[in-house]
């Protein structure tokens, strides 16, 4: 045995390991049952063999559904259900679509476009991809932005010669940059997601009153400034200023030029992602007289137009066979697992667990409280859906401060920070550029150093708002 097939099984070894080790050891002061601590441990399983990669990041996904059929920690209905989930359905889409430009030939045309405008350095191409998807996800969910944005960023980076991203820095750290920015988007607006709307619930339940969508942005401004800066500066300082994609900006110009005319084909394959994403995007128009009309069902019915497209030779633009070689299946099995690893520990208590844990900690409201109610809300972020934290994480908070007699909206406000942002693992809309190439163990590397500036800012920010900003404290 060779001495990377030692390491290999010492990996694969350590994984189940882990979930061992969590199902007999995690304290059950907290942890009562045994299937909240089995789903902290296959947490622990999966995010150890996602950074080691003994096996393929798919296989890794399909561990909730192995696990649980060994342990039953929760109904098996409700954690196979993530394997179909709406947004799986839109990533299936959006990959359909995408294939048929690499057939016709618009990714070269799209990448060589972005190359001509943004300029070939790598500083110049993360300030652009940050602010694209953090401007699009403050009005738009943010799986949604990222699930859009990524494909058109890896058409470019294919155009440059990077065709394996996870082995190339790079590339890693333009799909790591679009991960990011489609996360601190969401924290600009209600609209960035379903997890603000639990935050307005809770508002209105505490206040009594109709919570305006723009005080939201007024009160949260400060920290977006900070957050979009300090995130920006400490993925700049991860590129050395000398990093580019390739050739010069006079010479991807050239090349826009050498290709003439948008050809039909290229056409069509543009106009169904377009019409996708616009309708994706202007959804609250529509919604009332088409309420089933969702994303990902827009981006299904594209793709399925997309087979029925004829070239003017007869052929058609697309079929399955060609589609299914270029889709990127990984993607959806990693995205799903994470979905489901977010179920088990929901459906098991988990999560709750650690909610009263919080409780014991004797908070009082100051900073130390909103230390602990931003580190906990992002890590649990990490670990399952920003939805599913914020349903989780809010009641226990509210009942935390209105336990010692404070009031509780800005701790609603502060929570909703670590609700809205994570960093180091692949779930979530992480698990996108993930199923691109980029490396579980790249992005735990990175995200840990943000996660841990993230935390130390936004704390202190939080502790100056609370204390000093009266506007914070109401709605």
């Amino acid at each position: 045995m060779t001495k990377d097939s030692k390491i290999r099984v010492i990996h694969l070894l350590i994984g189940p390991a882990l979930f061992v080790l969590c199902y007999l050891c995690l304290p059950q002061t907290f942890f009562e049952t045994a299937a909240a601590r089995g789903a902290i441990g296959t947490i622990a399983w999966m995010a150890y063999w996602w950074i080691t990669g003994p096996v393929d990041f798919a296989v890794t996904g399909f561990l909730p559904i192995a696990i649980n059929a060994l342990f039953q920690m929760c109904d098996m209905k409700l954690v196979i259900a993530n394997y179909a989930d709406e947004i799986i359905l839109l990533l299936l889409g959006a990959s359909i679509i995408t294939a048929s430009w690499e057939i016709t030939g618009l990714d070269k045309r799209i990448a060589s476009t972005f190359l001509m405008l943004i300029g070939n350095n790598l500083r110049s191409q993360i300030i652009f991809w940050f602010l694209l998807t953090t401007v699009l996800s403050a009005v738009l969910p943010n799986a949604v932005v990222c699930a859009a944005i990524t494909p058109i960023a890896v058409s470019m980076l294919k155009y440059v010669g990077i065709e394996d991203i996870g082995s190339n820095r790079i590339g890693s750290m333009i799909l790591l940059t679009i991960a990011y920015g489609a996360g601190v988007g969401g924290l600009a607006s209600p609209l960035g997601g379903a997890m603000n709307l639990v935050t307005v619930q809770y508002l209105q339940q505490v206040t009594g009153e109709e919570f305006i969508y723009w005080h939201w942005v007024v009160r949260f401004l400060p920290l977006m400034l900070i957050l979009v800066v300090s995130n920006i500066a400490y993925l700049l300082l991860c590129c050395k200023k000398t990093d580019s994609l390739g050739e010069s900006k006079a010479f991807f110009i050239e090349q826009y030029k050498s290709m003439g005319k948008m050809k039909r084909d290229e056409k069509w394959a543009l106009a169904l992602f377009a019409v996708a994403t616009i309708l994706s995007f202007t959804r609250q128009f529509y919604q009332d007289l088409l309420p089933g009309l969702k994303p990902a069902y827009v981006f299904i019915i594209c793709a399925i137009i997309s087979f029925l497209i004829m070239q003017k030779d007869g052929e058609r633009l697309i079929t399955w066979k060609s589609a299914q070689r270029k889709v990127i299946w990984d993607l959806l099995y990693i995205f799903a697992g994470g979905l489901a690893a977010g179920t088990l520990i929901n459906e098991t208590g988990a999560a709750g667990a650690i909610g009263e844990a919080m409780k014991s900690m004797g908070l009082t409201g100051g900073f130390f409280t909103i230390l602990i109610i931003i580190t906990v809300t992002l890590l649990m972020s990490d670990m399952t859906s920003n939805t599913a934290t914020a349903a989780v994480a809010m009641p226990i908070i509210l009942s935390i401060v209105q336990g010692i007699g404070l009031n509780p909206i800005p701790y609603i406000y502060v929570a909703t920070i670590g609700v809205n942002i994570s960093y180091m693992l692949p779930t979530s809309i992480r698990a996108i550029p993930v199923g691109y190439g980029l490396k579980p163990s790249f992005m735990l590397k990175k995200g840990i150093g943000m996660t841990v500036m993230v935390i130390l800012i936004m704390s202190v920010v939080s502790y100056l708002l609370v204390t000093c900003w009266p506007a914070f404290s109401t709605i």
